[in-house]
């Protein structure tokens, strides 16, 4: 046989669409060609497969070699083909057999000496096989490193056969009892309950944990201001504890998404993300970008939170590639030659000083800006990506007394019981939490009372909010009431969304 065909997957985006790896041996002079757009790393194969299979004992073919990588329009990179790639040559030469490499996809970069060596965005090339089964209803085997074979097994009705070396591989296809074919990876995973820093922790700052306390239970977003040292941080960080635990499709996606870049650990299996990238980020590392499109902090941080500190010292145009997915949870990565896809379902914790010199409205220290200078300063932040915000809170100076008091806060998982209370009443009514209703959602699912009402128009007269803002705000006052177990929107819930949105007003 001078022909073999196996099935691998690319990536792009969060897609991994199927590559069908052809190996052909013909006549001629000894060549090696990788066509179907191989990438750098790819084409390199070409050297790790026949230092691979001279070192594990194979014969490597003196002929002329053709790899075909189809699609032929689909880029290929990384070096997960070379495991095919190596698997073509030897069935095509007869050094195995391959009448059952259909019943099977493979993944693998190789070592020199034939080892395999780990891969990253395996946990969404396992993804995409069960979807595609589920379509086609085709039941295929992944043969991958023993390495990612926990991250793979994540995905259920999948069989996972964890590979040390390309001989361990060849031996399963040549195997004759069932002692030397590759056994079905079993899970060593042990689910455990994420770990994450204590609320009570914090001194003081009660509304600001109300306000967090509302943000969790509806998925809302939160800029707080205030000046520096009064726990803005301290309390972002303790915010991913109190959010409600994550389900078992929420903590695939998220999942999927790091595996892309190789930051995903089973240990951190339906741990909620957190990321907190510096002021100094670029436009690119917030969105994603690149030659070979790769996902950004904000899709790194995935059904989890982005911590943005210090918002003014961004840059302004890096900031403003945040109104789209705040918007639509998802990010559209365009090249001339490709584009991808990732997704961007998080919650947005803001912080920022109220001035130049952080001090503005601080009882005790004294504000040394100009009028211009603040405005200036707060002018970093557009209307649009304000408006954009749910809620901007202050949060101030702390108190002598309640710095010096102990034992008085609240702790993470109390306050997380009520999340999840509220949350389930949301699911239950609506079938989405608060944040995610649509314009005829809010209208059925939050209108207030005639009070509430005509306290709303009225704030929206006095502050000139826009259709947004107001949207906004009826949607935090459906979150307060579901806090507190109300059947509906009334005054009161209007009254305390409405503070939740005066922060920078108030400066």
């Amino acid at each position: 046989m001078s022909l073999a065909v196996l099935s691998s997957r690319a990536l792009t985006g969060m897609q991994a669409p199927e590559v069908i790896v052809e190996v052909h041996l013909a006549n001629g002079l000894p060549s090696f060609t990788i066509v179907g757009l191989p990438e750098t790393e790819v084409k390199e194969a070409k050297d790790r497969v026949r230092a691979a299979l001279q070192n594990a004992g194979f014969e490597f073919p003196a002929r002329r070699i053709t790899v075909n990588l189809a699609p032929a329009d689909l880029p290929k990179e990384s070096g997960r083909f070379d495991l095919p790639i190596a698997l073509g040559i030897l069935a095509a030469s007869g050094q195995m057999p391959a009448d059952t490499l259909d019943q099977y996809e493979f993944a693998g970069e190789l070592s020199l000496s034939g080892e395999l060596r780990p891969i990253r965005g395996a946990l969404a090339m396992t993804y995409a096989m069960h979807r595609h089964q589920e379509n086609k209803g085709k039941q295929r085997a992944f043969i991958l490193p023993r390495i990612n074979a926990d991250e793979a097994a994540l995905v259920n009705d999948i069989t996972i056969l964890p590979a040390d070396s390309l001989l361990q591989v060849v031996a399963h296809f040549a195997a004759r009892d069932a002692d030397t074919k590759l056994s079905r990876h079993i899970p060593s995973l042990v689910p455990a309950l994420p770990s994450y820093p204590d609320l009570a922790d914090v001194k003081g700052q009660i509304h600001a944990k109300r306000a967090l306390e509302v943000a969790a239970a509806g998925a809302h977003s939160v800029l707080m201001v205030g000046p520096p040292g009064t726990g803005k941080s301290m309390l972002a960080a303790r915010f991913v504890g109190i959010l409600p635990p994550m389900t078992d499709e929420e903590a695939l996606e998220s999942a999927a998404v790091q595996s892309l870049t190789s930051g995903f650990s089973t240990a951190r299996w339906r741990a909620r993300p957190y990321r907190a990238p510096h002021h100094t980020a670029s436009g690119v590392a917030l969105v994603g970008g690149g030659g070979t499109p790769r996902p950004g902090e904000i899709s790194l941080a995935h059904r989890g939170v982005l911590f943005l500190d210090e918002l003014p010292e961004f840059n302004r145009s890096v900031l403003e590639v945040l109104r789209e997915p705040l918007e639509s949870g998802q990010i559209t990565i365009s090249r001339a030659a490709r584009q991808a896809d990732f997704p961007a379902r998080f919650q947005l914790i803001a912080a920022m000083n109220p001035c130049p010199c952080g001090y503005l409205g601080h009882p005790a220290n004294k504000c040394r800006c100009t009028p211009d200078h603040i405005t200036r300063y707060q002018g970093k932040i557009s209307g649009p990506l304000l408006d954009r915000i749910d809620m901007q809170i202050q949060v101030g100076a702390l108190p002598h007394d309640d710095l010096i008091r102990q034992g008085d806060g609240e702790s993470s998982a109390d306050i997380a019981r009520r999340v999840q209370q509220a949350a389930t009443r949301q699911l239950h009514r609506q079938g989405k939490l608060n944040n995610l209703l649509t314009g005829n959602e809010i209208d059925q699912h939050c209108k207030p009372d005639s009070a509430g009402e005509q306290l709303l128009r009225n704030a929206m007269n006095k502050l000139n909010w826009s259709a947004r803002a107001y949207h906004r705000v009826l949607k935090v006052a459906r979150t307060i009431a579901d806090l507190g177990e109300a059947a509906s929107v009334n005054q009161p819930h209007v009254a305390e969304a409405i503070q939740y949105r005066r922060a920078m007003k108030e400066q």
